[in-house]
């Protein structure tokens, strides 16, 4: 009895956690998100170096989890402005935390927002970037023509991600990717999900050893 016990116990943990990484909230969620800042740094600069950021470009990052690539946006873009978006509410708040300075400074914006409807008008941003969050939509090609509605023509979406498809570490990820009920797309999958959705210039990169993906697509 006790040890059917101790495995209901583990499965109510176990299923409470993974709902927390996908949506963590204001208690247990900053945590996970705190653990996130720093376990996606690395793959974060990779993945930004494939795209030119200049000084003043208007940036929005989708899915701003703890307010890391949020922060090293703003680094970058020092005379430009990052707003940030995430529909759990206990990313946002640390998020805001994050970025608690340059948000006071008027350099960056945070708030709570779904990616299927972004509350920016159009044509408004010159990149929008989504780290380790795109995989989480509930609509893969409507969200991204949403982003799509929000960048200036020319403007790149770049999405990063270390979870997908034929990924190096991907026999052991997706079993808990599929208990999120998150997609699960390979490299080529991706390719056609931009074309799809009504982007141009489409570049992948990956970084075999490590396990990572870069996916970047224009609007017309």
């Amino acid at each position: 009895m006790k040890t059917l016990l101790r495995y209901l116990l583990a499965l109510v943990v176990a299923a409470y956690v993974l709902r927390q990484a996908r949506k963590p909230g204001k208690l247990v969620g900053r945590f996970l998100v705190r653990a996130m800042n720093e376990g996606h740094s690395r793959m974060t600069d990779w993945g930004l170096a494939h795209v030119a950021i200049p000084n003043h470009v208007t940036i929005l990052d989708v899915g701003c989890g703890g307010g890391r690539t949020v922060e090293k946006l703003a680094a970058i873009a020092v005379g430009g402005r990052v707003c940030g978006v995430d529909y759990a509410e206990g990313s946002v708040v640390a998020s805001h935390n994050q970025n608690a300075k340059l948000i006071q400074a008027g350099r960056v914006a945070i708030q709570r927002a779904s990616v299927s409807q972004l509350p920016f008008a159009e044509n408004k941003f010159d990149l929008v970037t989504a780290v380790e969050t795109q995989y989480y939509w509930p609509d893969l090609i409507g969200d991204m023509r949403e982003i799509l509605r929000v960048l200036k023509p020319g403007g790149k979406l770049i999405v990063i991600a270390e979870t997908y498809k034929g990924g190096k570490y991907d026999w052991l990820k997706w079993p808990v990717m599929w208990l999120l009920r998150s997609s699960h797309l390979g490299v080529d999958d991706h390719r056609k999900l931009f074309s799809a959705a009504g982007y141009t210039n489409i570049e992948i990169f990956e970084e075999r050893r490590k396990g990572w993906f870069c996916g970047i697509g224009s609007k017309p």
